[in-house]
């Protein structure tokens, strides 16, 4: 469990990338804002509760990595663009590659936490990274 927030957003990052390839549900319970929304590769969307199931669901990942974030702070908002490669399942369908993720963070005290996400994708081979 996260018991202390992120100092900065490429943290945030890392550390939600992290409990997302863990499953580790309350680690990103503690790193979320209560109205957090995601929005899926394919559109879905995504809200705070619906999104903590999807490890009870049957989402897993083999494999994720987050990299090349480059973020922009604007006040107690920043927006983080990175590129997510993947590969997981859900429900028996598979989905791997890579994808273009951004992450809207919020400034809460001297932390950060994950206010929004929305993935894209998946990128076509030679995508520019």
């Amino acid at each position: 469990m996260v018991t202390t927030l992120p100092r900065t957003v490429p943290e945030l990052v890392e550390r939600w990338s992290a409990a997302e390839a863990a499953r580790d549900s309350g680690a990103l319970a503690a790193l979320a804002t209560d109205d957090v929304t995601l929005v899926g590769p394919v559109g879905f969307v995504l809200d705070r509760a619906a999104w903590l199931r999807r490890f009870d669901d049957g989402l897993s990942y083999d494999a994720l990595a987050v990299e090349d974030v480059a973020v922009r702070e604007h006040g107690d908002h920043a927006v983080a663009v990175a590129t997510q490669t993947q590969s997981a399942s859900y429900r028996g369908h598979t989905t791997a590659g890579r994808f273009r993720v951004t992450v809207v963070a919020s400034r809460d005290g001297e932390g950060w936490r994950l206010l929004s996400a929305h993935l894209s994708g998946p990128l076509r081979e030679g995508a520019p990274r």
